[in-house]
């Protein structure tokens, strides 16, 4: 068992804009409503990175940004680990279309973009942060590795971690062998002590009895959580929007489980 601590979340997905608007949503005390995602524009970035910045690059600075605000610290002091199962499907769909032409000249700024840690790279440049960083891929339980490994790094080497999750739908025809349903990215700035700003503790257990994860009353939120990897983290969320404590579980690989007792402060 390990436990870590909450000091900051960061969320965006269709109608939750950000955590302090989408805690009564996901809290029950307010009605939930989808709407487009906005992603702003990262103005943390120099304006010629900022220019070559693609929408998973937004989205993981975004609630990165709002996670680290949140809870007042530093970006440049923190550690990180970003997880995705796919990355930025629009830059690999423009590879492939212009591989199957003629002339095969992939632009630079899109094999920039390709690689699978590009916003942590992204994330970088526009902290100044030289902390440790971990980018992670683990299909449908990409959320469940992530928060794995960040929990251990903040076990270990006693330093906060802000773990950054996204995904995006890829256009078709990718879309159609690979749907994701939604926009939808969320951070969690981890530390290993308790304080006064802290929102809650998580201590995390790994099983592989053949339970079941934990699923939404919501049908609307749990169709995003199932439709989207990063969503698998919904419903710590919602634990995490509670005042009461509550144990979460969230799928992980080959049969692994997550479990999760949260405790609101």
């Amino acid at each position: 068992m390990i436990e870590v601590f909450v000091e900051g979340i960061g969320l965006r997905g269709p109608g939750l804009e950000g955590w302090a608007a989408s805690r009564p949503v996901l809290a029950g005390a307010a009605p939930f409503a989808a709407a487009p995602v906005a992603l702003p524009s990262p103005t943390l970035l120099p304006p010629a990175e900022r220019r070559r910045a693609v929408p998973p690059v937004k989205l993981a600075l975004a609630v990165g940004a709002e996670a680290l605000q949140q809870a007042g610290r530093d970006p440049s002091g923190v550690a990180t680990v970003f997880t995705s199962s796919g990355g930025d499907g629009e830059t690999i769909h423009e590879i492939l279309r212009v591989l199957a032409t003629a002339e095969r000249e992939v632009s630079p700024t899109r094999f920039h973009n390709s690689v699978h840690n590009a916003p942590s790279g992204y994330w970088t440049i526009a902290t100044g942060s030289r902390e440790p960083s971990t980018t992670l891929c683990a299909h449908d339980a990409s959320f469940a590795a992530g928060l794995l490994e960040a929990a251990v790094h903040v076990a270990v080497e006693r330093h906060p971690v802000a773990l950054i999750a996204y995904d995006l739908p890829y256009p078709e025809p990718i879309h159609t062998v690979r749907p994701i349903g939604s926009v939808y990215g969320v951070a969690l700035l981890l530390v290993p002590v308790s304080a006064d700003n802290i929102l809650a503790s998580l201590r995390i257990s790994t099983h592989h009895d053949g339970g079941a994860a934990t699923t939404l009353a919501e049908p609307a939120l749990e169709k995003m959580r199932a439709s989207n990897p990063a969503a698998r983290s919904l419903p710590l969320l919602v634990a995490l929007a509670g005042f009461s404590p509550a144990t979460v579980r969230i799928p992980g690989a080959a049969g692994m489980l997550l479990d999760i007792a949260v405790t609101p402060s």
